[in-house]
């Protein structure tokens, strides 16, 4: 009922064969602490601001560096490899912002799209439009594992209870968090999310994250972690530079945690009506 979980920590560049040379290193040094599962951040490939230039390295599946060497990498080492993003050419033109989990033979066991695109403007003047160059995912996934039921979100996800919500209910266990997050919405929200969706839904949150100042300019909060069923922080990574967070995830800790909260069994259907006050809009 327990396995060793890695999260990883980089700080991606603009070339992926650097990148995919960083990750195997790291994912290399997780497996020979004994992790079994190990998770690599989003946009594991490359962080990559300029849009032309990050299409001229953009591949699909088939062709993909990171993918390849992600495959290679679980097939070596006998572990579940997640790669918990990098940008993958779809069929129809549009680009996919793509984790992959893989099984220790190598072969792909589940795939998920970022399904909530970051179009933000923050107030220290960075802009983020996902949505310009992404095609957002559509679709939640569980993926069932001989040590547990992983559920699967990437960063901006974190900001939509609703999601982890019917993972949970669904029988997740895990649910993992790949991000990119910026240092300013890091600093103000990143570990208060993390601990908040694990303790509403009795699960655990396993976030592997960049890190640092990016060769594209822009700058990562950093702080991988892991966090249990109860809110607690296992193991975090500092606000810069490469790590690797492990901690022991014993999956009977969510079935303790929902006996003590019974929040998931104990909700209620209900419906919503808006009242018209005095002097109010509607009245």
């Amino acid at each position: 009922m327990s396995f060793k979980a890695a999260a990883i920590q980089m700080c991606s560049g603009v070339d992926p064969e650097r990148n995919a040379a960083d990750m195997a290193r790291l994912v290399r040094e997780a497996a020979a602490e004994g992790a079994i599962y190990v998770q690599t951040p989003e946009m594991t490939g490359a962080l990559q601001r300029d849009r032309q230039a990050m299409r001229a390295v953009l591949r699909g599946e088939g062709d993909d560096l990171i993918l390849r060497e992600g495959r290679n990498l679980a097939a070596a080492l006998g572990i579940y490899m997640h790669i918990g993003s990098t940008a993958i050419a779809r069929d129809d033109g549009k680009i996919a912002n793509r984790g992959f989990l893989i099984g220790p033979d190598g072969d792909i066991i589940c795939r998920y799209d970022k399904i909530h695109m970051f179009d933000v403007d923050l107030d220290n003047g960075e802009s983020w439009r996902e949505s310009a160059a992404y095609q957002p995912g559509s679709e939640a996934r569980i993926a069932s594992l001989p040590f547990g039921e992983l559920g699967f979100t990437i960063c901006y996800d974190v900001r939509f209870p609703e999601l982890f919500r019917r993972q949970a209910v669904n029988g997740a266990q895990v649910i993992s968090v790949p991000a990119a997050f910026t240092r300013q919405t890091g600093e103000a929200h990143w570990e208060v999310l993390l601990r908040a969706r694990a303790i509403e839904n009795g699960v655990f949150i396993v976030a592997a994250a960049q890190a640092g100042r990016h060769e594209d300019g822009r700058e990562t909060f950093g702080h991988s972690m892991i966090v249990d069923p109860w809110g607690r922080v296992l193991a975090e990574a500092g606000p810069t530079g490469e790590a690797v967070v492990l901690a022991e995830i014993d999956v009977g800790a969510v079935k303790a945690a929902h006996q003590r909260i019974p929040n998931l069994a104990n909700a209620r259907e209900f419906s919503l009506e808006k009242i018209a006050g005095p002097g109010s809009a509607g009245g």
